[in-house]
């Protein structure tokens, strides 16, 4: 397989390495405005979707938000494809703040996402399995391709043909894809978001041209973290939520944990700040 720049297969020796289980670590930056938005109560359990879902590019896609909302954000969700936890993600990012969002979420594994179960991997089976998720459906530049082409034809559903701008956040795997695609070739995304980012390279944060934000759980290598932060040129909020595992945004949030509650609404609150201060 040809490697895009900042990836390199992920062969199953390699993959705990990628969720490599660290000491609790906690910084923050300022500069995130907090009367931004205004999250409503976070629904738990048995979540009913505000969206619909579209096809856009061949692709089966969540659309959420204000049809004459003048910005977009792209979600780039985790390998375990169409969550509750995600969904309602999407839904708080549309309507939150003063600035309304159109809101896309691609299903860019095609209806074959990684079974939840496989993660954490506890026996050799799941390494395996995930191993091979990792290098076939979620290489990188498969889902790289197809972006430019998602978000062209998700442009033709804005007000004036095209939105104002577009953001991009991306889960875990997904926060792979948000820092690939804010490069040095990036002409279509204003501002940038990872929240838990599996594979989280320094030499990525090198070619970053846009604003960035990195929410890191407590679970992300440290080190890793710390450099892509020193490597980020531009305006960038990088903290870490310490207390909460790799996915409390996404498939893997325990919702009906008040912890987990409070800082899933915590995060969203902060990517949303950081995106109406740069979009």
């Amino acid at each position: 397989m040809t490697s895009q720049a900042g990836y390199s297969p992920t062969s199953t020796s390699t993959l705990p390495l990628l969720f490599s289980i660290t000491s609790q670590y906690h910084y923050n930056m300022s500069g995130i405005s907090k009367a931004c938005c205004s999250i409503p109560p976070v629904v738990s359990k048995g979540y009913q979707p505000k969206g619909e879902y579209k096809t856009i590019n061949g692709l089966k896609t969540y659309v959420t938000g204000p049809e004459d909302a003048s910005k977009a954000i792209m979600v780039v969700y985790d390998i375990f494809g169409f969550f509750d936890q995600t969904i309602q993600g999407a839904d708080l990012l549309s309507t939150s703040s003063e600035q309304k969002y159109r809101v896309f979420m691609p299903d860019f594994f095609e209806g074959s996402p990684a079974d939840i179960s496989w993660y954490p991997p506890t026996t050799d089976e799941h390494k395996e399995k995930l191993g091979a998720f990792f290098s076939n459906q979620a290489a990188p530049p498969k889902t790289l391709s197809k972006i430019p082409t998602v978000v062209s034809e998700s442009n033709k559903l804005a007000p004036g043909g095209a939105f104002q701008s577009w953001s991009i956040l991306g889960f875990c795997w997904g926060g792979k894809i948000a820092a690939l695609s804010s490069g040095a070739d990036n002409k279509l995304f204003k501002a940038a978001a990872q929240c838990h980012p599996a594979m989280v390279d320094a030499n990525d944060a090198k070619a970053v041209n846009i604003p960035m934000a990195l929410l890191a759980s407590g679970d992300e290598p440290v080190q890793d973290v710390k450099d892509f932060e020193a490597n980020l040129k531009g305006p960038k909020h990088v903290e870490t939520f310490g207390s909460q595992i790799h996915g409390w945004m996404a498939a893997r949030s325990d919702l009906e944990n008040p912890e987990v509650r409070k800082e899933y609404e915590r995060g969203y609150k902060t990517v949303l700040g950081f995106f109406q201060q740069y979009s």
